[in-house]
């Protein structure tokens, strides 16, 4: 299981949150945080700054460079101080870093030495993009790490259960073998979720689940599911029966949907429960 969790801050409400849930599930797992906070380049090199500063008639921008990093670089360690400060009154073991660079490349980058990544649905400029978490830092991050990443929403919630949506491919197997694993260490009953409208799939596949999860001894549900799958995977979170849903980063191509494209987009952009994605 997991020994060291990234959780990547910008101080926004919502990197609080993803943090609380850190702290939450470090206790279980009995794993170090890692808080990081990155001083993003486009900010102060991006044309946004030139071009004021041209039209403006303002000196140009490369002589505000130094002051703009200062005040990045002070607020960062604002951040960081707040998120240590956090983790020592709960007794966490933390350690924090502060990185320049593009947010979501260093994200995926320092993921690399953790054994989980675990990530606000939403940061501080969520406000300014238009497409909700399509495109953004955390939809980047899934994407692109092969490390696993938790999105993790609005409000923490303590997990008393958790879900898995499971389809039969490579990285549903993954993802399977997580969720059993971290099942037993958090004695978190286990629901495993398959949509299909095969009924002979779908016995094969609960065949395959249950074979899987039998060494592992752990409080296992199965629910079969027809319809279209990022819609009654969202349906059933919004239940309420879960308080955390584990997926594959894609489907099985015989299925139809990539999971990647549609289903796990949808799901993590629309989930009120962390929405823990494994390739």
């Amino acid at each position: 299981m997991a020994r060291k969790i990234l959780i990547p801050t910008d101080g926004s409400d919502y990197s609080k949150t993803a943090l609380e849930y850190g702290i939450y599930i470090a206790k279980y797992l009995e794993a170090r945080l890692i808080g990081m906070n990155v001083v993003d380049v486009k900010i102060v090199q991006g044309p946004l700054f030139s071009d004021i500063a041209f039209y403006s008639g303002m000196p140009a921008y490369y002589e505000f460079l130094p002051r703009i990093e200062e005040a990045l670089n002070k607020r960062g360690d604002t951040i960081l101080k707040a998120f240590e400060d956090r983790c020592r009154e709960t007794r966490t073991p933390v350690e924090v870093k502060k990185v320049t660079g593009l947010i979501d490349e260093m994200i995926v980058e320092e993921g690399k030495k953790a054994d989980w990544i675990l990530l606000a649905q939403r940061g501080e400029h969520y406000h300014l993009t238009t497409g909700g978490l399509l495109g953004s830092t955390a939809g980047s991050v899934v994407r692109k790490s092969r490390t696993p990443v938790m999105v993790t929403p609005a409000e923490f919630k303590e997990i008393e259960s958790m879900g898995i949506a499971y389809d039969g491919s490579p990285p549903a197997d993954h993802a399977l073998k997580m969720a059993a694993e971290l099942s037993k260490k958090a004695r978190w009953p286990l629901t495993t979720i398959t949509v299909c409208d095969d009924s002979k799939m779908a016995a094969e596949l609960t065949r395959k689940v249950e074979d899987f999860l039998e060494p592992y001894e752990i409080d296992n549900e199965m629910i079969i599911l027809s319809g279209k799958a990022d819609r009654e995977i969202a349906k059933y979170i919004e239940e309420g029966a879960v308080e955390l849903m584990v997926m594959g980063a894609h489907s099985h191509v015989r299925l139809r949907d990539l999971f990647l494209g549609s289903t796990t987009t949808h799901v993590i952009r629309s989930s009120r429960i962390p929405v823990f994605v494994i390739h």
